[in-house]
């Protein structure tokens, strides 16, 4: 009789340690229940035993060099592969694509070891640099990342060269599609900008002919008094007065012309010489013809800005060492 109470006594120990194996002990709070019901905490961690997933329910391998992430959906029960790329997904798309395939989770987050949040904007490559905690609903995963074998110098060498090669066959297949796509573009950018300057040009060429008119009637009019002035004094000279009396009548005049040269310069900060005179007055005009006819300047000068710069970049594009195409099929395209 005791030799069967005894085998009954090991089998329920060995099914009791079975059962214990996959779980942890429960948090802190968990620990206060058990000791309100069992009336010590000592005896904690030979009772209290929370439900925490196993840690291989989240595993990670590494399949064609891209990281393969398995994860037990809840809801569903049943397991899941995401395949992502490192250096293009970030965590936040990550726990995107788990929360579509299983409608039953509210919530999913990611923590490091120490229980900092990681950011969702975080890219999974620095991700996959340290182990950390997946978190679905009330459910935390402890996650382990696999050490990915390094290549060696050679491997990586020829993957280098690979990449190399595969860019040169992508930029060779599309070039061509590229350059004619960028064409199309930019021809219909100067259409649309010459469009939009057609009024301003009209606009433009009214005032500048009523400037350049104004200008040339000023010099004119100066050219005029210049005229009378010196016959003036000529009439004073010779049939007025005499020269002793005329003589400190036309130094002042030229000592006064000089003083206005002068302030002319103190006020324009420019010599006063007769072109630059004269394209300064012409501004002056067009400037205060603009404001009365309401013509924006700026708006204009930045369209003219932009038209400049679309050709060039047009011209630039349709070089023969661009299009590797002959120069007088260039000639003959433009």
């Amino acid at each position: 009789m005791s030799s069967i109470k005894l085998l009954l006594f090991n089998s329920y120990v060995a099914v009791s340690a079975r059962s214990q194996l996959p779980w942890e002990p429960i948090c802190c709070v968990n620990m206060m229940q058990c000791q309100r019901q069992i009336g010590k905490l000592r005896h904690y961690k030979r009772v209290c035993y929370s439900t925490l997933v196993p840690s291989d329910e989240v595993t990670i391998n590494y399949r064609h060099g891209l990281p393969v992430i398995t994860v037990m959906l809840p809801s569903r029960k049943e397991r899941c592969q995401f395949t992502v790329k490192p250096m293009l997904t970030t965590v936040g798309t990550f726990l995107q694509d788990i929360q579509k395939e299983d409608k039953g989770i509210e919530k999913a987050e990611i923590f490091t070891n120490d229980g900092s949040k990681i950011s969702t904007k975080t890219l999974v490559e620095m991700l996959l640099m340290n182990d950390f905690k997946l978190v679905i609903n009330d459910m935390t995963y402890s996650v382990k990342v696999p050490i990915k074998d390094k290549l060696s110098s050679e491997h990586a060498t020829e993957m280098e060269d690979v990449k190399s090669l595969v860019q040169r066959l992508f930029t060779a297949l599309h070039l061509e599609d590229h350059q004619i796509k960028r064409e199309r573009e930019l021809l219909l950018k100067l259409d649309h900008l010459k469009e939009q300057l057609i009024p301003f040009e009209q606009m433009k060429a009214r005032i500048t002919k009523s400037a350049d008119a104004r200008t040339s009637r000023l010099l004119w009019i100066g050219l005029a008094l210049m005229s009378t002035q010196g016959g003036a004094l000529a009439w004073l000279t010779w049939w007025v007065y005499s020269w002793d009396i005329m003589e400190p009548v036309t130094y002042f005049i030229t000592y006064g012309s000089a003083m206005a040269f002068y302030a002319y310069f103190v006020l324009t900060k420019q010599d006063y010489v007769y072109p630059d005179v004269k394209d300064r007055q012409f501004l002056h005009y067009f400037y205060r013809k603009s404001k009365s006819q309401y013509f924006d300047v700026e708006q204009y000068n930045k369209l003219k800005e932009d038209l400049a710069e679309a050709e060039e970049s047009l011209r630039r594009l349709r070089q023969p060492l661009h299009l590797r195409l002959p120069i007088q099929e260039i000639h003959d395209k433009d």
